[in-house]
């Protein structure tokens, strides 16, 4: 920190704060299509397989740019971050990165396919699974910190696995119930009201909200004893504000449950996303300065030379024109559809 100046301070906790934007909206946007093909692999009709489908065609891969930019903010500010948090998290990265791409390519071949629709069905729940889960253990392994080298250029010192951890695989698990619970609802939003899918998603969207409750109390306890950065702020002098924080959440999550349980889908879905932007601003606020616990604080990890200026007038005005495209694509395939909307169909 002592090498930046107070104007790369204010820039660097500027792309901190677009940095936790972009990822956030990649998980609201993403894990709830993400959760959909969760939700996909437990369906018998090929029909409605594809119908689900058919009701991300027009959004998922505008959702899955955000990670895109997640990515590209990691590397232009905080390329330290970026080159030894990738070198840590290799293996989950790499699975994660491998079941995007082949949801990708069973999106595609499903469309075209005669005889092997359930081969690419099952392709898209699984690799939908497995995406979500590797990016949940990547999270919590982030949050436990890793090792470094030292010397002019830090470099991660650990093997290959270091990544793997209960806590890891609880978030991993973690991930997938929550994903679940969100892709139950965006099924439930996408289609007509008297089809039989659209009860289904009810039935898991109810299984699902328990579960997910059940995952965030365990994650936030385990935290609590596990890491002293998150403990010392949660029991700290301003305490207070943790539990406001916390109340506020229970209310949207309450509200969330109450509009699905009324059958008010696009208000479900709304609160939420608030509780999800609640607990991941939170999660940034506890974890502030750090950007890897015990690791990197954001200031230590970013780009000490011009090139952040660089960046900043290149980059900035992309998040603007992402997000007008995002509501224009959601805006635009509003409408609910039926089974008969199957992709490939």
């Amino acid at each position: 920190m002592d090498t930046l100046t107070q104007t790369q301070q204010i820039i660097t906790f500027a792309w901190w704060i677009a940095l936790g934007l972009s990822l956030l909206l990649y998980i609201i946007l993403d894990g709830a299509d993400l959760g959909a093909g969760i939700f996909s692999l437990f369906l018998r009709d090929k029909q409605e397989r594809g119908a689900i489908m058919a009701a991300m065609a027009g959004t998922w891969d505008a959702n899955e740019t955000w990670l895109v930019v997640a990515g590209g903010v990691l590397f232009g500010t905080f390329p330290l971050v970026y080159g030894s948090a990738f070198h840590y998290l290799l293996v989950p990265l790499a699975f994660a990165l491998w079941s995007i791409i082949t949801r990708a390519v069973a999106l595609e071949f499903r469309h075209h396919a005669e005889r092997s629709k359930v081969f690419w069905d099952r392709a898209f729940g699984v690799s939908s699974l497995t995406a979500v889960f590797s990016a949940g253990v990547a999270i919590g392994a982030v949050l436990k910190g890793f090792p470094m080298t030292s010397g002019p250029v830090p470099t991660f010192s650990g093997g290959a696995f270091l990544f793997l951890s209960p806590f890891s695989i609880w978030t991993g698990i973690g991930a997938v119930v929550a994903a679940a619970l969100a892709g139950g609802l965006f099924v439930r939003a996408r289609f007509e009201p008297h089809c039989p899918i659209r009860k289904r998603a009810a039935t898991w969207t109810n299984t699902t909200f328990w579960l997910a409750l059940a995952a965030v109390l365990v994650t936030v306890i385990w935290s609590l004893f596990a890491f002293p950065w998150a403990s010392s702020k949660w029991l700290g002098p301003h305490a207070w504000v943790w539990i406001v924080l916390g109340l506020i959440t229970v209310y949207a999550v309450i509200r969330m449950r109450r509009a699905s349980a009324l059958g008010n889908d696009l208000n479900a879905i709304l609160w939420l996303n608030l509780a999800i932007t609640l607990m991941w601003g939170g999660m940034m606020a506890t974890m502030y300065p750090w950007i890897v616990p015990g690791t990197w604080t954001l200031y230590s990890g970013a780009s000490p030379s011009v090139s952040i200026f660089t960046f900043t007038l290149a980059m900035g005005g992309f998040f603007p024109v992402m997000i007008m495209y995002n509501w224009y694509q959601i805006w635009v395939f509003r409408a609910r559809i039926t089974k008969l909307a199957a992709y490939g169909h």
